[in-house]
This record gives C-alpha cells, sequence and structure tokens, in this order.
C-alpha cells in the first residue's frame, strides 16, 4: 500500500523550479518542518482536523507539481501547497525589471524559475518574523528548530521525519520556561503570546489582512505586541504574498547586497525603486543569492 494514496497533479506558470522556492521556503536545510530530500521532493506535515497529514510535493514536469498526502485531501492541501509555492505567480514583470539592475540581471538568470513561498498560516508567518528578529538567520533557525521539536507534532514517513509547525493554541498552553529552554527572550515569549491570543480570540484573522491594501494591512499588523514595521514587512511578504513590501532596516539585506553586487557602494534603495511593485522578489534573490554564494564570479 502506497505511503501517499491521495494524489493530485497541480499545474504551474512556467518557468518553475520546486528547488529554488523550496529552499526559499525552508531558509536553511536544517529546517525540521519544510524537509527537502535528495532526490528533490518537498516533505511537510500540517495538522489538520483529522490529525496530523503528511505531503510530499515533487516537480515530474516543468508546468505540473505532483501533490500527495497521507491523507484526504478535505482541508484544502493541494491548494495550499499551490499558494505555498506561488505557483501561479506572475513574473513578468521582475523579469523585466530586475534585468534592469546590473548587478541583480545575472542573480535573476541563475535563479530563474525562484517563485516567492509563503508560509501557509497568519501564525507561522508571525512567530517567524518574531524569531527571527534581531538576530542572524542561522542563531534564529536553532531556535525555532528547538521550539518545533518541543511543541510540534512528529509524524515519519518511510525514512523521511517530520514535525508538524506547532498551533497558537498549543504555545499557549506550553510554560514560559519550556520555551525559555528553546532559547526565546522573554521578550519574544512575550510578544508570540500575544500575538497567538490575539490570533485565537480572532482579534484578526488572514481574511482581513488578505482584504486590506499592502499599506493599510502594515498598519494593522504593527498594532500586535512584538511587530514593528519590519516584521509587519516579513509577514506581509512571506506569508501573503506581497511582492510590493521589502524588509528595510536589516544589516544584513544591506551587506547580502555588497557582497552580491560585489560594490561596496551599491545603491540599494536606486535598485528598490527600479523593481517597483515586484521588490519584494528582490528579498528572496538576496537569500538565494548568499546562500548559494552568487558572487559576480559565480554568476557569469
Amino acid at each position: 500500500m502506497s505511503l501517499f494514496p491521495h494524489f493530485e497533479r497541480v499545474p504551474v506558470r512556467e518557468p518553475f523550479r520546486l528547488d529554488l522556492t523550496a529552499d526559499a521556503l525552508r531558509r536553511l536545510a536544517t529546517n525540521t518542518v519544510d524537509v527537502v530530500t535528495p532526490d528533490g521532493a518537498y516533505y511537510r506535515a500540517f495538522e489538520t482536523s483529522t490529525g496530523v497529514v503528511a505531503v510530499r510535493a515533487m516537480q515530474l514536469e516543468p508546468a505540473v507539481l505532483s501533490v500527495e498526502s497521507t491523507g484526504p485531501f478535505d482541508d484544502g492541501l493541494p491548494a495550499l501547497v499551490s499558494r505555498m509555492f506561488g505557483t501561479q505567480v506572475d513574473l513578468r514583470a521582475w523579469a523585466r525589471r530586475a534585468a534592469r539592475v546590473a548587478w541583480l540581471a545575472p542573480i535573476a538568470r541563475a535563479l530563474l524559475g525562484l517563485r516567492p513561498p509563503r508560509y501557509p498560516t497568519l501564525w507561522e508567518a508571525c512567530a517567524y518574523a518574531i524569531v527571527f528578529q534581531q538576530i542572524s538567520i542561522v542563531a534564529a533557525a536553532s531556535i525555532m528548530r528547538r521550539v518545533v521539536a518541543l511543541l510540534g507534532s512528529p509524524i515519519r514517513i518511510g525514512d523521511v521525519e517530520l514535525v508538524a509547525f506547532p498551533s497558537a493554541a498549543k504555545l499557549l498552553r506550553a510554560g514560559d520556561a519550556q520555551l525559555r529552554s528553546a532559547g526565546l527572550s522573554a521578550n519574544k515569549v512575550a510578544h508570540l503570546r500575544a500575538v497567538a491570543l490575539a490570533l485565537e480570540a480572532g482579534e484578526l484573522t488572514s481574511e482581513e489582512i488578505e482584504a486590506l491594501p499592502t499599506e493599510q494591512a502594515a498598519e494593522r499588523l504593527v498594532q500586535l505586541r512584538g511587530i514593528g514595521p519590519w516584521s509587519a514587512a516579513v509577514v506581509l511578504l512571506r506569508g501573503f504574498g506581497r511582492l510590493d513590501t521589502f524588509p528595510m532596516r536589516d544589516s544584513g539585506v544591506a551587506r547580502t547586497a555588497v557582497l552580491l553586487s560585489g560594490d561596496p557602494d551599491v545603491n540599494l534603495n536606486e535598485a528598490l525603486a527600479l523593481l517597483g511593485p515586484v521588490r519584494g522578489m528582490l528579498y528572496y534573490h538576496l537569500l538565494l543569492g548568499r546562500l548559494r554564494n552568487l558572487t559576480p564570479e559565480r554568476t557569469d
């Protein structure tokens, strides 16, 4: 009997590369929620109304994503996976605009097929934004991995071990000492609790954010304790696919732009102005460009 009895073919807009998009979603290979195996398959576990369900996505054809599941698709899992990988996002404007930025053009060509990934829930987007505030990506990923191991629901599929991202309710049930033991500061514990409480109480919903223009959505998000302008931009970009926003005031972004452009005086604001309504894609190109060492010598 198949480990994944439920199957659906999800059409994608070409060009699309699952490997690049999955790497942008998970940031680091040590991510235990978003798992990619050596054969290029993407795995993730979800907590659903019927229990923990594992999903496997593979790109078997250029224009088709194969989505398999251990449980029924009653919760709209194929559509959710499609949204997570931006399969229908039209990036023609990005291609045109990126070509006008001399140092970015070769990086965009090297990463052709990358789509803007999205976290599956508002809660997960907020949780990542808070944990990743003001510390290195490696340190933040390590802390998040411990939080997930502490609170998440594990499931094993063959040789692949997965952990479903813990819900807001699970975080609220955890004690402060538990959360601090994972490496979270007292402030971040308080901020995560505040956001979890607001979402669980229905004071803010993903539907409300979806309905708002980006500027107003950012203003709404910063009303949450622990969500400032940078975090709001991250939530909107990584949680809602708002490409018209970019997380500024990030020293790591500036350093990466210098590294990838080879220019210590690179004008990031000028690049953002040229990219206009699709400037959020720069965030993902800087991320993968750094992880894949796409310096000028490596992209030509």
